[in-house]
C-alpha cells in the first residue's frame, strides 16, 4: 500500500505500478485532474501540486509520493481558487473545462511562486499545457486578472446562462454550459460519471475490444505500445492539378485534436453517454464508435462498462481534415483536389459546400492510403474553396501583404472581417447577429483564430505513403502554445438580427488574411519547422 495526504486527507492505494493519475482517478474517485493523452504527459490536464510544486501525474509513478501531500484543484487554498474561478468564468477561459483544472493548479503553483505574475511568466508557465477550444488570450487575461498583475477590472454586468448556453450551441456546434463547475471541470465528461464499479474496455492491438475489471488490467491485456514524437516528415498526399493557375494550395493531414480522448460508458440496455459531453470537438467525434460499442459490450457482460481510447487510438483511427491539393484560374474557375481514404466521411458534403460557395471549382476526389477524413471536422470543403476565393479576389483588386483586410461571410450568414500583420498580430470584427452573450462569442472567436493560425502556419501529422499515421503525441500535431500565439483583438458588432454562427466565419477570414500576410506559401502548413512563428518576436 501506498500512503499519503490528497487534499488534507490521508489516503492509501495499492501499489500496482501505476501511474499517480491512475491512482487518483481510478482507486480513490478523483475526478478533477483529467487524462488528456493517456499517458504522455504533454497536455497538462492532469497536472497536481506534489508538495507544493506542479506534477503531470499521467508520468508520475503513485509510489513517489508516498508520504507526501498531493493536491488537486479541489484542495486549493479556496480563496485563491475562487479569484481564478471567478475570472475564468468572466473572461470567457473556459469551454469545455476539459484543460481548466491542471491549469489551475499550475496558476496556484505561479501565484505561490511568483508573487503577482506579469504576462510573460503566465504564457512561460502554461507552456506546460494544451487547449484547444479557448485561443489562449481570455485564459491569460483571467490569469493575469486573478493574480493581480493586471488592473482590476470593473464588475462584470450579470450574464444570463440560457443566453450563454445558446450562443455556445450556435459556434460549437454543441451543447456546452459555462460558470464554476464547468471552469472546475466538472462539465459531465462521459469518463468521470462512468459508475464506480463498471467493467473498463480499451482497444487491443487488432482493434477488438479488451475488457477487464480496472483500467490498469485492461491496459495491459491489451499491450498498448506508448506513442512518440515522430521525426517523420510532413507529406502533402496530393498533387496540384496540371494547368495555369493563378493560385495553388497544398494541404496536409490535420488533427482536430479535442483534448478530451473519446470515452462513453453504458449499462446493459441503456443509453450510452455521449462522447461530446460538454463540447462538440470540433467535429471529430460525431461519428465516435465509443457510444455503440459501450452498449453492446454492457448488453454482452450484463453490467455497465466503461470504453476508453488511448490518444495513440484516437490519433489512428480518428477522423482528420481531409488534405487538398487545388488550382485556380483568376476567373475562379479550377479544380480542387480532395483526398479520399477507405474510410471517407461525407464526401458528398464536402463537394456541395464546396458547390454552394465556388460552382466554378470542380471537386476531383483522389484515392489515397490514410486515416479516416471526414467532412464533420469544422468548415469542411467551404472553408477551403472561401479562403482560396477570398485571396483571389483581394489580389485581383491590388491587395495583398501583411494587414490586408478579407472579408468572408459564412454558411448560416455570419460574417467576420480579418486582417493579420507582418508580426502575426490579428483584428478581427465579427457580425452574428444578436451578440446574446458578448463574454462567449469573443471566446469562440478568439479560438477559431487560433485554430486558423496554426492550420495555415504550424498544424499537420505526419501519415506514410502506406497511410500509416507516425505522430501520436499530442504535441506533435503543432497545435500553438500560449507563448506563440499573437496578440489577437477582437470586436463584436452588436445587431437586432437573429443570432448566427460567427466564429466559422472567423476561422476562415483569419486562415485566408494569415496566409496572404505570409507571402501565400503553396504549402500548409507554411511554417512547420521554424523555431517559432512571427508571433513569438512580438509577444502581445
Amino acid at each position: 500500500m501506498i500512503t499519503f495526504e490528497l487534499d488534507g486527507t490521508e489516503v492509501s492505494v495499492t501499489d500496482d505500478s501505476g501511474s499517480l493519475l491512475d491512482a487518483l482517478r481510478e482507486q480513490l474517485g478523483c475526478r478533477s485532474p483529467k487524462d488528456g493523452c493517456s499517458p504522455q504527459g504533454q497536455c497538462g490536464c492532469c497536472t497536481v501540486l506534489v508538495d507544493g510544486a506542479p506534477r503531470v501525474s499521467c508520468v508520475t509513478p503513485a509510489r513517489r509520493v508516498a508520504g507526501r501531500s498531493v493536491t488537486t484543484v479541489d484542495g486549493l487554498d479556496p480563496a485563491l481558487r475562487d479569484r481564478l474561478v471567478e475570472a475564468f468564468v468572466d473572461n470567457g477561459a473556459s469551454q469545455c473545462g476539459f484543460c481548466t483544472p491542471g491549469i489551475l493548479v499550475r496558476l496556484a503553483a505561479l501565484a505561490d511562486r511568483r508573487g503577482d505574475p506579469d504576462e510573460t511568466a503566465v504564457r512561460s508557465a502554461l507552456l506546460a499545457h494544451l487547449c484547444r477550444c479557448t485561443g489562449w488570450h481570455s485564459i491569460v487575461e483571467a490569469a493575469c486578472s486573478a493574480l493581480g498583475s493586471a488592473p482590476v477590472p470593473a464588475p462584470a454586468p450579470a450574464r444570463d446562462p440560457l443566453l450563454a448556453a445558446w450562443r455556445a450551441a450556435l459556434e460549437g456546434p454543441a451543447f456546452q454550459s459555462s460558470g464554476p463547475p464547468t471552469v472546475l471541470g466538472r462539465g459531465g465528461f462521459a469518463d468521470d460519471t462512468a459508475p464506480p464499479d463498471a467493467l473498463v474496455a480499451v482497444p487491443g492491438s487488432d482493434g477488438s475490444p479488451v475488457v477487464a475489471p480496472t483500467l490498469a488490467e485492461a491496459r495491459a491485456r491489451s499491450a498498448k505500445v506508448q506513442g512518440r514524437n515522430s521525426t517523420v516528415a510532413l507529406r502533402h498526399p496530393l498533387a496540384v492539378p496540371e494547368g495555369e493557375w493563378a493560385l495553388t494550395l497544398r494541404t496536409t493531414w490535420v488533427e482536430p485534436a479535442y483534448l478530451e480522448p473519446d470515452a462513453s460508458w453504458c449499462g446493459p440496455g441503456g443509453r450510452p453517454a455521449s462522447a461530446l459531453a460538454n463540447g462538440g470537438a470540433f467535429g471529430g467525434k460525431r461519428r465516435s464508435a465509443v457510444g455503440p460499442l459501450a452498449r453492446r459490450l454492457a448488453d454482452e457482460h450484463g453490467r455497465a462498462v466503461r470504453v476508453l481510447f488511448s490518444r495513440e487510438h484516437a490519433v489512428r483511427h480518428g477522423p482528420k481534415r481531409p488534405p487538398i491539393a487545388a488550382g485556380v484560374r483568376a476567373d475562379g474557375s479550377g479544380v480542387l483536389r480532395v483526398a479520399r481514404t477507405e474510410q471517407t466521411f461525407g464526401l458528398d458534403v464536402f463537394r456541395a459546400r464546396v458547390a454552394a460557395v465556388a460552382p466554378g471549382l470542380v471537386v476531383e476526389p483522389v484515392d489515397v492510403a490514410g486515416p479516416p477524413v471526414s467532412s464533420d471536422l469544422r468548415g469542411a470543403g467551404w472553408v477551403e474553396a472561401t479562403v482560396l476565393l477570398a485571396v483571389l479576389g483581394a489580389r485581383a483588386e491590388g491587395r495583398g501583404g501583411p494587414d490586408t483586410p478579407i472579408e468572408v461571410t459564412g454558411p448560416s450568414g455570419g460574417r467576420a472581417r480579418a486582417r493579420v500583420a507582418a508580426d502575426g498580430a490579428v483584428r478581427v470584427e465579427v457580425f452574428a447577429g444578436e451578440i446574446l452573450d458578448a463574454v462567449t462569442l469573443r471566446s469562440y472567436c478568439l479560438g477559431a483564430v487560433h485554430q486558423a493560425l496554426g492550420w495555415v502556419w504550424s498544424e499537420g501529422i505526419a501519415v506514410d505513403e502506406a497511410g500509416e499515421v507516425h505522430d501520436l503525441t499530442i504535441r506533435s500535431f503543432g497545435i500553438l502554445a500560449a507563448r506563440d500565439t499573437p496578440s489577437v483583438e477582437v470586436a463584436m458588432q452588436a445587431s437586432d438580427k437573429w443570432p448566427v454562427n460567427g466564429s466559422d466565419a472567423v476561422f476562415a477570414a483569419t486562415a485566408a488574411a494569415a496566409w496572404l500576410a505570409g507571402g501565400l506559401g503553396q504549402d500548409w502548413p507554411t511554417q512547420r519547422g521554424r523555431r517559432s512563428p512571427p508571433s513569438a518576436r512580438s509577444a502581445p
